[in-house]
């Protein structure tokens, strides 16, 4: 079977005062349809930089990023993208931020509301559709951005450390939000995060990165049930992943 996408011996270098700057290093990567991946490693491991190849923004030095074993090309709309800052229209409300993007389809005003309706419900901002942004909590405003996401019908998630900036609370909140709306969707998502604990209780399979270069390390299977729960987070086996995660993460750190 074709994996949803798959990174292909890809490099890619930047040019910075004292001369090119290897980012990442030969990396092969496949992501099946329907998996949550997590990817996680040091800082500068090249996360964020892998994550923007594929949504098309950032372009591979050397290899190619394939979706459904089609080369990327581009930003499109199959794939939608969450980064960490909410990016909201502040004079939006939250029905016409979610509405945005799909004023680029050849849709109806009619089915624009119907899809943007069903994308706020999933994320259960019902009763917040027609408040502004800066009415909202930070968890709800990420919230909004997952729901615009959705909306327009994208194959793959890219979500860089969407909750990185929210509270442990909310954030922990926000993991169960998202892996709700997922059980329902089943979209295809790549998840980057500094946090093993959100890495390991999110995904299929944890995605560690080695740094200066970046490149995959290991790839570590997640064997947990789903709907993953609290006392899925304080079992046993969760904390046996969790460790071999970290430890994976930790190592490159150090050597790096």
């Amino acid at each position: 079977m074709t994996p949803k996408i798959s990174f292909r011996n890809v490099s890619k270098s930047f040019t910075l005062k004292g001369g090119d700057f290897l980012a990442l290093d030969r990396v092969d990567l496949d992501i099946a349809d329907r998996e949550f991946v997590t990817v996680v490693g040091p800082s500068g491991c090249g996360k964020s930089t892998l994550m923007s190849m594929a949504a098309g923004l950032v372009e591979p030095g050397t290899g190619q990023i394939l979706l459904d074993g089609t080369p990327v090309a581009g930003p499109g709309p199959d794939r939608g993208v969450i980064f960490q800052q909410y990016a909201l229209f502040p004079w939006l409300t939250v029905r016409k931020n979610v509405e945005f993007g799909l004023k680029l389809q050849p849709i109806s005003p009619q089915e624009r509301r119907r899809r943007a309706e069903h994308a706020i419900d999933l994320v259960g901002l019902t009763d917040f559709a027609d408040a502004l942004p800066k009415t909202l909590s930070g968890g709800m405003k990420q919230r909004c951005a997952i729901a615009r996401a959705y909306a327009v019908g994208p194959q793959v998630l890219l979500m860089d450390e969407p909750f990185g900036a929210l509270d442990a609370l909310t954030r922990v909140q926000l993991q169960d939000q998202l892996l709700d709306t997922w059980s329902r969707e089943r979209r295809t998502v790549m998840f980057i995060t500094h946090d093993v604990d959100e890495a390991v209780y999110l995904a299929n399979r944890v995605v560690v990165m080695a740094a200066r270069p970046g490149r995959v390390h290991r790839v570590i299977d997640v064997d947990l049930p789903y709907p993953r729960t609290e006392e899925v987070r304080l079992s046993p086996e969760f904390a046996r992943i969790r460790n071999e995660v970290w430890h994976s993460v930790y190592h490159q750190a150090a050597a790096a």
